[in-house]
């Protein structure tokens, strides 16, 4: 196989505003939550949304109107699309169209098990042929060289694909409501203790960037 190539740089706005891509990420998850609580409410304040469906369907439908506004401007801001979101939201919007439109929520439920798969193998293929598809992901966020994004790729891939097993557990075995905090409240900080798990491996084969060190000298 190839040697791995740990040279992906994040953008100067992504360096910039991390607050913001992180905000443009989880807000259309924290639109579906609201949109699920609070469906029936959101039907008696605006009737046409009653076409829509359930409160379920309601929510994918917002969840897709905000997916694709955080789309948009973080192609505006950052000047790209990143990809785990623009994966991501190409899903949503074919998943959650079906769902709305043969009036069956089993389709946006598979969302999270297609998306996860799909990631979970393209990172693990991608090692397979040498390449470190992470780094596209976490650019704005770590600078490590070509082992640690190797080991890196490597554990999120296979975590991943255990997400989308438990998506499949989950909605397959417990009601709606449910399978919605699961996926708002559950899904989250099962990744965020995740991320806290890598930070050893992170810090090991972290490099400093050559402009900071440059700066400090």
């Amino acid at each position: 196989m190839q040697t791995i190539e740990s040279d992906i740089k994040p953008t100067k706005e992504e360096k910039q505003k991390p607050g913001l891509k992180m905000a443009l990420e989880l807000g259309p998850l924290m639109v579906f939550f609201f949109g699920n609580l609070r469906g029936e409410w959101l039907v008696g304040k605006f009737p046409v949304l009653a076409t829509i469906g359930g409160p379920l369907l309601v929510a994918t439908a917002l969840f897709m109107v905000a997916t694709v506004i955080s789309l948009v401007i973080s192609k505006i801001v950052f000047k790209h699309l990143p990809v785990m979101p623009f994966v991501s939201g190409v899903v949503v919007l074919v998943f959650g169209s079906l769902s709305i439109w043969l009036q069956d929520d089993t389709f946006i439920k598979m969302k999270p098990t297609i998306v996860n798969t799909l990631f979970g193998v393209v990172l693990l293929g991608g090692l397979f042929f040498g390449k470190s598809l992470l780094g596209y992901v976490f650019n704005a966020a770590f600078n490590l060289d070509a082992e640690g994004w190797r080991k890196l790729t490597l554990r999120w891939g296979i975590f991943f694909l255990f997400l989308a097993v438990l998506n499949e557990f989950v909605w397959r075995n417990f009601s709606d409501e449910a399978w919605v905090n699961f996926k708002v409240w559950g899904t989250m900080p099962i990744t965020i203790l995740f991320t806290l798990a890598q930070m050893p491996l992170i810090m090991r084969h972290t490099v400093q960037d050559v402009s900071t060190a440059d700066a400090d000298k």
